[in-house]
Formats: C-alpha cells, sequence, structure tokens
C-alpha cells in the first residue's frame, strides 16, 4: 500500500483510518483492522474528512477524492465496476461479475467460478465507502460479507436509501 501519511475520522461507524499517498486515498480501514502507523506519518485529510461528513450527513452521494487503486488487472475491474454503482442503488455478485471484461480473470476459469473470484475481490476493496463494495448483495437480496460488518453495511445501505440519517460522531 502507498502511504505517505495517514489520519483517523470519527464517523458514525466507529474510528476510521484513512491512508493516503502521492496518488490519493490507498485506505480506510474499520476500527480493528490494520496495522499500527508511524506516528510521525499522521497529518490531517481535511478533504476526505469534509467529504466523509457531508455523505453521513446525507447531503454527498458521490465521492470526488483521488482513489490510489492498485492491483491486479480483476481487482482494478472490480473496483472500478463498483465506483459505478449509484448512490442507493444494490447490484448483486453476479450482476457485477457479468458486468466485468472475460479478459480481467484467469485463463481457465470456469463462468461459476468466477462469481467467487470477483466476490473475494469486493472484500479485499481497499477503500470501503469511498469505493462503494457496500452496495453488493446476495442475489436474493440478502446482505452478505463486508469488511466492516454487516451492521455497518446494513447502516450505509439505509443511509443511501433515506431509510436512516446517520448522527455525526463527536470528536473527543
Amino acid at each position: 500500500m502507498n502511504m505517505s501519511h495517514w489520519t483517523t475520522y470519527e464517523s458514525p461507524l466507529g474510528t476510521l483510518t484513512i491512508v493516503a499517498g502521492s496518488g490519493g486515498i490507498s485506505g480506510l480501514r474499520f476500527p480493528g483492522r490494520g496495522s499500527s502507523l508511524d506516528q510521525a506519518a499522521r497529518r490531517p485529510l481535511d478533504e476526505v474528512t469534509a467529504q466523509l461528513d457531508q455523505y453521513f450527513a446525507g447531503e454527498r452521494q458521490g465521492f470526488d477524492l483521488p482513489v490510489d487503486l492498485d492491483g491486479t488487472p480483476l481487482q482494478i475491474g472490480v473496483w472500478e465496476r463498483l465506483r459505478e454503482i449509484p448512490y442507493g442503488a444494490t447490484v448483486s455478485y453476479g450482476e457485477l461479475t457479468g458486468d466485468l471484461d472475460e479478459s480481467v480473470f484467469p485463463d481457465g476459469l470456469e463462468p461459476y467460478e468466477r462469481v467467487r473470484a470477483a466476490a473475494a475481490e469486493i472484500g479485499r476493496t481497499p477503500v470501503p465507502i469511498v469505493v462503494p463494495c457496500h452496495r453488493v448483495i446476495g442475489a436474493d437480496g440478502s446482505l452478505t460479507g463486508y469488511g466492516g460488518g454487516l451492521e455497518r453495511k446494513r447502516a450505509l445501505l439505509d443511509l443511501e436509501q433515506g431509510a436512516a440519517q446517520l448522527p455525526l460522531a463527536t470528536a473527543g
């Protein structure tokens, strides 16, 4: 992961750790996820935190931030497709996989194996929320795995579908 600096952000979902490098945000970690970071590299990321404030207040539907996504062709394909899912909408793992160019999958991977491969890469999304991996659900509409936990996935979907407005956590 390309890291030149980082900060924490007090969100309604808990304290998020945001990592950024010269190319943009390269990581967003939920509480309990991630390793210790060099305290000397900690500095404010004002534009990121301002946009997160707006998002959690229900005032922002998309992020206008540089994101530094580094990965395999499959990872990049999945993460770019995630960024195309509209605010408030969801797609199934199968729908998302069907939208990907076949060339991003490893040779010899059977079609039924592609959904699992794409799902694994969704689970590795390095900048969740900004890259909205929470908008992918099971074919039957069920909530399935989320790195931040299913309760956070439900909260993000509820926020985007107008079912809830998350109160901003106060810095303490």
